[in-house]
């Protein structure tokens, strides 16, 4: 149920205890700071975009890309340096077939690199759409670093249906498991028939009901994954994550999208009399990512975007991190929401959607179930069943009319962990890295925009460690041309991000500690746990490195327990401002978070009591500043500028200010008045400002037979310069009283 901003506002407030830091990052760096200080590096390829396909290799130390008609190597050390390309177009016959069928041959006639997994340990697996013909192919890379192998094995290409899809705007999700490939993509030409499919390896190939909406209807794949389920390897479980419009909404309601997760068994092979060569253990359920309303009425974020699993120390139970966005035309918004296994597994083995009475509404399924439950594994952990073949026929029937769960799949904590509402951009690619802090360890968040922006978010408890905290540590414009973000690739051991777009890869480190400052509390503030004050700088924190001087608390950013000394006056920059009495003069100050509250306090003189500066009509507070309107010769003296954050107060700048008087005696005009307005408007004042031209020390001879006067003659570019400055120049400087 979409809801009004305003609305979903109110819902919101009871979720968080402080929301408007949720929203507003600490940080945020425009791309060009990025590229002058922080090391951010692009790779761009001429004639070619769309780097969507990324493999990271950290045993090689490459990059593998998958762009427009090319696949790329690169360094993970410095994409800019060492590239390796492949070029791999589509024949001309192909792109001449789609251009007779209509398509563009320079924008869609192209073979886009789709699917791009490790094979083994000397080849790659790509896949491009190949001009509307879907085509597969092996790259040998080599088996050591020191081999620089890096070419397409042509002679063993092959079809690519059921791989990669026809069309460059669709996506396909994917993974290997040893030598078979598990697919969800668009089977035909048209973009109508799709599918969850199993091919390569030795098994029979296998895929979902076709054209049954109850199974998949309008499926957009965003991922899959490979999941144990238990010691046996016949139990494990290939996991899809997509979107697709909803079959259980009631009718005349119009079409709604939902998230889904779907299973089916690794060992699945098909029927024996029914369901040949289809899917017997196929089960899916809704995906919610929801803000709970007071109401009863959820507002749900209803369009899955990504999802990165974050494995841990049991690979059976690994955290799901999935991005939402919403199809709302109302409001604005995106949220991150976390499933864990268990509560997954739980849907899965919960009652079965049903339509039943008179107006065919959806229930859970109340009659018997057969044996075995729809949905498990053949496999002698749970049963007697060695093949899905084996499956009595009433399970292979109940399976096909049953597919969907009745009870969803509800996150971690019953929200979000960490939402946006009515900002400019949407979330779209999500990847996680745990992190080892000196109180414990925390989930770092790097999440992608479609408007080329990566913002860090960090997972930090609250008073317990069951309820987590979102802090927006960063936000940082990765892309100049504002390039949605559509991959995201991440190196723990390199500490590097890397993120694809239609016009370049970028490169990125995970931390900036340096740009946080160069005082203790403002390193302790940021939170960060990839940083630490180590007693003369904000730098990496590794845990491994034993110093009593390294400081950190993520948990609570508290400076009053790690930084106890104060800030010397010396330490904070002062600078010295000049004001005209009766003219305005601005005292800018911006501390570096912009999660910080700015209060000022003036004193006349150095035996001056302190007192704050309160803003009237004549002062006004800006976010860069005061704004002096009409300065005063009471205003003259030492402005401190203090950020307060977390409960924490520290000066930032001092401002000493010196009132200037309007008018010299006599009349005159003072000495500055003339460089203040050069200053405000140099083109209006240069040529009022410029000196005269010398006079001639006699007067001025005729000429006679077109001959120069007596005294020199007055060279031409002189001439010019004194003609350019027009009547204003002649007459030199105007007085106080000509104003």
């Amino acid at each position: 149920m979409s809801r009004p901003p305003l609305l979903l506002l109110l819902l919101l407030l009871p979720a968080a205890r402080c929301p408007a830091p949720a929203a507003t990052p600490r940080l945020r760096l425009s791309f060009p700071e990025l590229r002058a200080r922080h090391g951010l590096r692009l790779f761009q390829l001429e004639r070619s975009c769309c780097y969507e396909a990324l493999l990271l290799d950290e045993e090689r130390g490459r990059l593998f890309v998958g762009a427009k008609n090319h696949l790329l190597s690169l360094s993970l050390d410095n994409i800019s340096q060492r590239d390796r390309k492949i070029y791999w177009p589509a024949p001309v016959e192909w792109r001449e077939e789609c251009n007779w069928a209509g398509k563009d041959i320079t924008a869609e006639c192209m073979n886009f690199v789709k699917i791009l997994h490790a094979y083994n340990r000397t080849h790659l697996y790509a896949c491009g759409t190949g001009a509307f013909h879907p085509t597969c192919a092996f790259v040998e890379v080599g088996q050591h670093t020191e081999d620089h192998v890096f070419k397409l094995d042509a002679r063993r290409a092959e079809d690519g249906k059921g791989k990669s899809p026809y069309d460059p705007r669709h996506a396909a999700a994917s993974v290997l498991v040893g030598e078979e490939l598990y697919s969800g993509v668009a089977t035909d030409l048209m973009g109508r028939d799709f599918t969850i499919f199993r091919s390569m390896g030795s098994r029979p190939s296998v895929r979902t009901e076709q054209h049954d909406s109850r199974w998949l209807n309008e499926p957009k794949f965003v991922d899959v994954f490979w999941v144990p389920e238990s010691e046996n390897p016949d139990d494990d479980k290939i996991y899809f994550f997509f979107r697709e419009t909803a079959v259980e909404r009631q009718q005349g309601l119009g079409k709604a999208s939902v998230s889904r997760i779907g299973q089916i068994c690794r060992n699945d092979v098909g029927g024996q009399r029914s369901l040949v060569n289809k899917w017997t253990t196929f089960l899916k359920a809704r995906l919610v990512c929801a803000v709970p309303g007071t109401d009863g009425a959820d507002t749900h974020f209803d369009e899955l975007r990504d999802v990165f699993l974050l494995q841990t120390r049991d690979k059976r139970n690994p955290l799901v991190y999935a991005a939402f966005s919403t199809s709302s035309s109302i409001f604005q918004g995106s949220a991150i929401c976390v499933y864990t296994m268990a509560d997954i597994r739980r849907a899965f083995l919960g009652p079965f959607a049903h339509k039943e009475g008179p107006n065919y509404q959806w229930v859970p399924y109340q009659a018997r179930v057969p044996y075995p439950r729809p949905g498990m594994c053949p496999s002698r952990t749970f049963g007697t069943f060695s093949s899905t073949k084996d499956f009595p026929d009433e399970v292979i029937q109940f399976a096909r009319h049953h597919p969907l769960m009745y009870n969803p799949v509800l996150p971690h904590g019953q929200r979000p962990l960490f939402l946006q509402a009515g900002v400019p951009h949407t979330f779209t690619r999500i990847t996680v890295d745990r992190v080892a802090a000196a109180d414990g360890h925390y989930d770092v968040l790097f999440i992608g925009t479609d408007v080329g922006t990566v913002l860090k978010v960090v997972s930090a408890p609250q008073q317990s460690w069951h309820g987590m905290e979102p802090l927006l540590l960063e936000e940082l414009q990765v892309f100049q041309d504002a390039s949605p973000i559509t991959s995201l690739q991440l190196s723990s051991k390199r500490q590097q991000l890397y993120a694809g777009s239609a016009t370049a890869v970028a490169q990125l480190p995970l931390h900036r500690c340096g740009a946080y400052g160069k005082a203790c509390a403002e390193c302790c503030l940021a939170r960060d746990p990839y940083c630490a004050w180590d007693g003369t700088a904000c730098t990496r924190f590794v845990p491994s490195t034993k110093r009593r001087s390294r400081r950190q608390d993520v948990r609570n950013g508290d400076p009053n327990l790690l930084c106890s000394e104060e800030p010397s006056q010396g330490r904070v920059p002062q600078r010295q401002l000049y004001g005209v009495e009766g003219s305005s003069a601005f005292l800018e100050c911006v501390p570096r978070s912009l999660r910080a509250r700015v209060e000022w306090t003036y004193q006349r003189g150095p035996d001056a009591p302190q007192r704050e500066v309160q803003p009237d009509e004549r002062v006004v507070r800006t976010e860069r500043g005061l704004l002096v309107r009409s300065v005063q010769r009471h205003d003259a003296g030492l402005y401190v500028c203090r950020a307060t954050e977390q409960g924490f107060t520290q000066p930032v700048l001092r401002l000493a200010l010196g009132v200037l008087s309007a008018a010299a005696p006599g009349g005159r005009a003072p000495w500055y008045r003339d460089f203040l307005q050069l200053l405000e408007r140099p083109e209006a004042t240069c040529g009022r400002l410029r000196p005269p031209p010398p006079a001639p020390a006699g007067p001025p001879a005729r000429r006679r037979g077109g001959t120069e006067p007596e005294g020199g003659a007055e060279p031409r570019a002189a001439r010019r310069r004194r003609t350019r400055g027009g009547p204003r120049a002649e007459r030199g400087p105007r007085s106080a009283s000509a104003r």
